[in-house]
């Protein structure tokens, strides 16, 4: 073959469609660097967003593109690096964290605590680094799914919460400052600044993706989130349920009219297979995500089955992304954590504050 050149080399990559932004990978910028050595090519990749499980696939993808353009002898190196995308303007940034996803339904009993968990779980096994903020204050949830509520943060010598770790992931929640049993009786004020005492005097660190499990709804706490909390994205939990839909349509409208952008939705309890029988019924209907997700022209990020495991699991504080990593349904979490992080790889990386200059 005649002496290869680079252009020619990424000419061949624009071929390879990474399935999760569904752009190619040069159009992207995920194709850091290209070394040809006569007839020996090395492709050396950089992903924003984590995804381990997916590397040997775009991989194999890359190599099968040169082979069908005569080239063997390709080597390729897949790397992540995780970077800071826009939020809010106007909200002063979290020391240590890049990126926040809030997690939100319209409603309670969509399994939106159990979705935030797994995700956060899923974002950490694709290689993220990541921490679970339980933004619920009535009804906080978090410390037994991830098997830890028993335990208390310590302070520091500054007055900051050391962040509790679950499964090697930071997290922090009402939870754990207060007795399992006793109820808060707060008005809204009191709620909105237990959770900014929570985010900010929390001794986060490095943190690339946090999520907060919101409280279903759109009162005071969604509110505190948009206007003093630097967002990067969300992701909406219904069911196929009618009555759920128009809930989690509020919560996906509130989004909008705050200007946090939307990087899905998650359809719960989608099917239920019998276990005994193996008989397939969708009890709360069918499609009603997927429809939903057309109708606002936002991602369908995937569906979850209707399975006693996925409820008893964090009910014994290990969620099913930790109990069965290589299980079905922890890969369509890591599936949707995979697309909720590549989506958020679309928009603007957010840009380094300049000190203000005042003249006088």
């Amino acid at each position: 073959m005649a002496d290869l050149t680079q252009d020619q080399i990424e000419k061949i990559l624009e071929s390879v469609v990474d399935i999760h932004t569904e752009q190619d990978i040069v159009s992207s910028h995920a194709v850091d660097n290209v070394s040809i050595d006569g007839d020996q090519v090395v492709v050396n990749v950089v992903l924003n967003y984590p995804a381990q499980s997916y590397h040997q696939t775009l991989s194999d993808s890359i190599k099968n593109a040169l082979s069908s353009a005569g080239i063997d002898n390709a080597e390729v190196s897949i790397k992540t690096k995780i970077v800071k995308y826009s939020t809010q303007k106007g909200v002063d940034p979290l020391p240590e964290v890049k990126n926040i996803i809030a997690v939100a339904s319209g409603k309670g009993g969509v399994g939106k605590s159990t979705t935030a968990v797994n995700l956060a779980l899923a974002l950490q096994a694709e290689g993220a680094k990541v921490a679970l903020l339980d933004a619920d204050i009535y009804g906080p949830s978090q410390p037994r799914m991830l098997g830890v509520s028993k335990l208390k943060p310590e302070t520091t010598g500054e007055g900051k919460l050391l962040p509790i770790l679950g499964h090697g992931m930071q997290s922090m929640s009402i939870g754990y400052l207060v007795d399992e049993e006793n109820p808060m009786i707060w008005r809204g004020p009191m709620v909105t600044q237990a959770l900014e005492q929570m985010l900010r005097d929390t001794l986060w660190r490095g943190v690339d993706y946090m999520v907060i499990d919101l409280p279903p709804g759109t009162g005071d706490t969604q509110l505190t989130l948009s206007q003093k909390i630097p967002v990067s994205g969300s992701v909406i939990v219904t069911t196929p349920q009618d009555i759920a839909l128009i809930d989690a349509k509020k919560g996906l409208k509130m989004f909008e009219k705050v200007n946090i952008p939307i990087l899905g939705i998650v359809e719960n309890m989608s099917l239920h297979i019998c276990s005994n029988c193996g008989h397939e019924e969708a009890i709360f209907g069918t499609g009603g995500g997927q429809a939903m997700a057309k109708e606002a022209d936002v991602n369908f990020l995937g569906a979850l089955p209707l399975e006693m495991e996925i409820r008893t699991d964090v009910d014994e504080g290990t969620p099913t992304v930790a109990k069965d990593p290589e299980g079905r349904v922890a890969e369509i979490y890591k599936e949707i954590a995979r697309k909720v992080s590549a989506k958020l790889t679309q928009q603007d990386k957010a840009v380094s504050a300049f000190p203000s200059i005042t003249i006088e």
